[in-house]
């Protein structure tokens, strides 16, 4: 019942890797781009909008936070939804990164020498040598400022993950099965902690995304936590009538049994929107 992540950087057989991980132990397996795909639907935002956001670094970070912050929150809501139910393997970026503190999330990372990625490059793109590179080059510097961004971690820190695993110098069988290996131990099997810290973040990230999706909201200042279906939102919404529209949209969530708003009107200009 263990929930697997698996990072994949550039044309390093991370999502080969998941498929098979997922094929062999029976789990669903779940894309980046999907999980995107179903955000983009959920939430009422253009696909192509919320995969540029998620996708490229941004130009101008200090215009964009409160965008990319509130994108970010549908996306991690979508996954939680997948997530609770476990047997998940999720590919993409740094996908533990949107599932902290729960203890039964695997985070695998694949890597894979220069040189395989370049000739993989040159396959599937059907590009020159060069252009390979330059490819290769351009998608890593942007990853790693958009993880830089939104989480303030480097995205190949090996201290992110369980596992780290060079697809260069092992097959696609062995490194599935060390994963699948490691998920039957003990330490990575869900426990009643971990599995109430999966559902608290489940509805904090519910109610984060549908106070960021209503507009009487969505301009709001907010942070909202979660324990055992009592949610607490405090923050400040820039108009009066925000403050009251908070308490009704966030107790129509499913799962919330009790709701404390400490939310106070603000007339003084704030930048970006914020959520957690």
């Amino acid at each position: 019942m263990s929930i697997i992540t698996i990072s994949r950087g550039t044309f390093s057989g991370g999502e080969a890797l998941a498929k098979q991980v997922a094929e062999r132990l029976g789990y669903q397996c779940l894309s980046r781009e999907m999980n995107l795909e179903t955000a983009a639907k959920e939430y009422g935002v253009p696909a192509e909008q919320l995969t540029a956001e998620m996708e490229k670094r941004p130009s101008f970070w200090h215009r964009v936070g409160g965008e990319r912050t509130a994108h970010l929150v549908f996306v991690r809501a979508t996954l939680c939804e997948q997530a609770r139910a476990g047997n998940l393997v999720y590919h993409g970026l740094v996908g533990q990164l949107l599932l902290p503190g729960i203890s039964h999330v695997i985070s695998v990372r694949a890597i894979a020498d220069m040189e395989a990625r370049i000739q993989a490059v040159m396959l599937q793109q059907h590009l020159g040598h060069n252009e390979a590179v330059a490819h290769i080059e351009k998608v890593d510097k942007e990853r790693r400022q958009w993880v830089r961004f939104l989480f303030d971690v480097e995205w190949d820190d090996p201290h992110l993950y369980d596992l780290v695993l060079n697809l260069s110098r092992m097959s696609l069988g062995a490194a599935s099965e060390t994963v699948a290996r490691l998920s039957e131990r003990a330490e990575f099997k869900p426990t009643p902690i971990s599995l109430k810290a999966m559902e608290d973040l489940t509805l904090q990230s519910r109610v984060s995304a549908v106070l960021l999706r209503d507009p009487r909201t969505r301009d709001a200042e907010l942070t909202v936590t979660a324990d055992d279906g009592m949610v607490e939102v405090n923050g400040q919404a820039r108009w009066p009538d925000g403050v009251e529209a908070v308490s009704l949209v966030a107790q129509q969530v499913e799962g919330v049994k009790d709701l404390r708003s400490k939310v106070s009107f603000t007339s003084v200009p704030y930048a970006g929107t914020m959520m957690s």
